[in-house]
């Protein structure tokens, strides 16, 4: 059964925008519009493919239609740019990354690719387990994930591991740990979380013997802000090498000692045969083995 591109550009557009109005504006149509194509895609395919929400949000086979409005795009592109046409448009890339990654070397990575090509990017910050579901539901074209098995549909290409060191303030350690490391210090002293799904320090204080549940603990879910907040002293935390490095050279911060944590990273997108894309994942795989650990150490 054949889709066509307006359709499934339409249902994208619902999907991305979040309510049939913003599609309309977008698209520059009528609401009306909007809901007629819908609903002649849905009676073609027999599916319900939108719960009509507020925001909207996909079916399993809403998403299916929105990765083949995303292939279509992309195709697209890539026929116009290979038949020298005229496109107003310019090809834009969502791409699902990690906190950690954003704040350190993937910017850069991508900031390259935009020299010869003629891309948008719309990256969706999110944690690098729950990436993949992005890619799963057609909200992106490629992730930065710690799922190393590929979706369906997807290529695989290891990136290296974010390493994290434990350290907090001289200060920190002289009120909360004065006497060392032990489980009834950690126990007591406040620690710093990215947000609810961080489970990077809960890791650390298990290798200590220490509930992770029991501890206070501050919830700062912006990357260099946690690291400002490590470095004020609020509380312990774990960083990656680059944001913890100058201030462990000055002192003002220090190591908490073993064990070194690290999460294995991977770049999954689409199998779509684009130059573009292609592009993207070199930049992206170069950039991130020359600032990651090539040697895992899982956590």
């Amino acid at each position: 059964m054949w889709i066509s591109p307006e359709l499934a550009e339409t249902v994208a557009a619902i999907i991305d925008e979040g309510s049939f109005e913003a599609a309309a504006r977008h698209l520059r149509i009528s609401p009306s519009a909007v809901s007629q194509r819908l609903r002649a895609l849905e009676s073609q395919l027999g599916r319900v493919l939108v719960v009509r929400s507020r925001p909207v949000r996909a079916t399993d086979a809403g998403a299916a239609v929105v990765r083949l409005a995303r292939q279509y795009e992309v195709i697209g592109h890539e026929a116009s740019i290979a038949l020298g046409l005229e496109r107003r448009d310019r090809m834009h890339v969502p791409i699902a990354v990690n906190a950690d990654s954003l704040a350190t070397w993937l910017l850069p990575a991508l900031e390259a690719v935009t020299h010869e090509h003629d891309i948008t990017f719309e990256l969706l910050r999110e944690d690098e387990d729950r990436t993949a579901t992005l890619l799963e539901t057609g909200a992106v074209l490629a992730a930065i994930t710690s799922q190393r098995s590929p979706i369906a549909g997807c290529s695989v290409t290891p990136l290296g591991a974010t390493e994290y060191l434990a350290v907090a303030t001289p200060g920190f350690i002289e009120r909360w740990l004065p006497h060392g490391i032990t489980s009834e210090a950690l126990a007591a002293a406040p620690l710093i979380d990215f947000d609810r799904s961080d489970d990077v320090q809960s890791d650390w204080l298990r290798e200590h013997g220490v509930d992770p549940v029991v501890p206070p603990r501050h919830y700062v879910p912006a990357s260099e802000d946690y690291a400002s907040a490590v470095r004020l002293g609020m509380g312990w935390g774990m960083l990656p090498p680059v944001q913890a490095s100058v201030s462990l050279e000055l002192g003002t911060l220090r190591a908490l000692g073993a064990p070194d944590l690290s999460e294995p990273l991977f770049w999954q997108q689409w199998n779509i045969a684009s130059p573009s894309l292609l592009a993207i994942r070199e930049s992206v795989v170069s950039h991130a083995r020359a600032a990651l650990s090539q040697g895992e150490r899982p956590i």
